[in-house]
C-alpha cells in the first residue's frame, strides 16, 4: 500500500474532525504515503501536524471534468488517481459521478465516507468519519483530533486565545458582552489577550481591541492556518464559539471554554481535554457576562497543561 489519498473539502471544523482518519491511516500503514486532496489553506495543518505527507488542490481546474457525467477526463488527473492504491472520499457525490469517473482511470480501492454526519442522530461526527475505515480493518481508532505542532508564543507572558466569531451570527455571543469579558480579563495583570478572527469577523476584532492596552492585546486576522495553530499552541487557555477555530484550539491541546449555540453538541462538540461547554436555555444572547467571567476566572487561575 504505497499511497493513500483522502479527499476532504468542507470548512475548517469539518477538516479538523477528519484528522482522526488521517491519524488512523498513518498508524495502520506506517510505510504508506498518506495524502490529502482538499483546500490547501486548510489541509496544510495535516502536513504541519505530521498526519499527511502532501496536499493537493481540490479546486484545480483539471479536476472539474470528474464531476460531470460522460465527460472527457483530464489525462493529468487520470494519471494522478492511478498512483493511489486506496482512495477515501468524503465528497458529496450522491449520484456517484465522481466515484465512477475515478474508477475509469484507477484500480484503487475506493472507500466512500459521509460528507456530513446524520444531523438527526446523536453520534459524534468523528465516529461517522471513522466508520468507513472498517473496510481496511481499522477499528477502535483514537476519536480525538490531535495536532502535534510546536508552540509559538504570541509574546511575553501568559495569553488567553479568544475567537469572538463563527460562520453564523446565531452561534455568536453578543459583541458587547465580549467587550466586557475582555476588559475584565485585562484587569488581571497576569494575562494578555490573543484575538483571533477571519473574514467572518469583519471589523469585530478592531472594535473589541479599541480602548484596550495595545501592549497586552495581539490581533491575528486571516493567518495561515498552520501558523495560527502554532500560536494557539503557545497560549494557555482558549475561549470561543462553535467554530472551526475552536476545534483547532482543542486539537492542539488548549483547555477550551466554549460558548455553545444552537448546534447539536452530541455531533459537533469539540473533542479534547479539558473542554468546558457553556450554554443558556434561552440562547447565547441570554448568557450573562457574569456567568462566563466566573467560569473563565477559575480557568485562568489554574495552570494549563502546557504550563505544568
Amino acid at each position: 500500500m504505497g499511497r493513500i489519498l483522502v479527499i476532504r473539502g468542507g470548512a475548517i471544523g469539518d477538516f479538523v474532525l477528519t484528522l482522526p482518519v488521517l491519524a488512523a491511516l498513518k498508524f495502520a500503514f506506517p510505510r504508506a504515503s498518506v495524502e490529502v486532496l482538499g483546500y490547501p489553506a486548510t489541509a496544510r495543518i495535516a502536513v504541519a501536524g505530521g498526519l499527511a505527507h502532501a496536499t493537493h488542490a481540490i479546486e484545480a481546474r483539471p479536476l472539474a471534468c470528474f464531476f460531470a457525467r460522460n465527460g472527457e477526463l483530464d489525462g493529468r488527473m487520470a494519471a494522478f488517481f492511478q498512483q493511489f492504491s486506496v482512495i477515501v472520499s468524503f465528497l458529496y457525490d450522491p449520484d456517484l459521478i465522481f466515484q465512477e469517473n475515478v474508477a475509469q482511470c484507477s484500480t484503487a480501492q475506493f472507500i466512500v465516507g459521509p460528507h456530513r454526519p446524520d444531523e438527526k442522530g446523536q453520534r459524534h461526527a468523528v465516529e461517522s468519519f471513522l466508520e468507513p475505515l472498517s473496510r481496511l480493518a481499522i477499528f477502535d481508532a483514537d476519536p480525538t483530533p490531535r495536532l502535534d505542532i510546536d508552540p509559538v508564543s504570541p509574546g511575553p507572558g501568559r495569553w488567553l486565545a479568544t475567537h469572538p466569531g463563527s460562520g453564523s451570527e446565531s452561534k455568536n455571543w453578543p459583541e458587547r458582552r465580549w467587550a466586557e469579558l475582555l476588559r475584565r480579563t485585562l484587569e488581571n495583570p497576569g494575562w494578555n489577550i490573543f484575538l483571533v478572527g477571519g473574514e467572518a469577523e469583519g471589523d469585530r476584532l478592531e472594535r473589541l481591541a479599541n480602548g484596550l492596552p495595545r501592549d497586552r492585546v495581539r490581533l491575528a486576522k486571516q493567518l495561515p492556518l498552520d501558523a495560527l495553530a502554532a500560536l494557539l499552541r503557545g497560549c494557555g487557555q482558549f475561549i470561543g464559539h462553535d467554530s472551526g477555530i475552536t476545534h483547532l484550539a482543542a486539537a492542539v491541546g488548549l483547555p477550551c471554554l466554549v460558548l455553545w449555540g444552537p448546534s447539536n453538541q452530541h455531533i459537533w462538540r469539540p473533542r479534547g481535554h479539558p473542554i468546558l461547554m457553556v450554554r443558556d436555555d434561552c440562547g447565547l444572547p441570554g448568557l450573562p457576562c457574569d456567568t462566563v467571567w466566573e467560569i473563565l476566572r477559575r480557568q485562568l487561575s489554574s495552570p494549563s497543561p502546557h504550563e505544568t
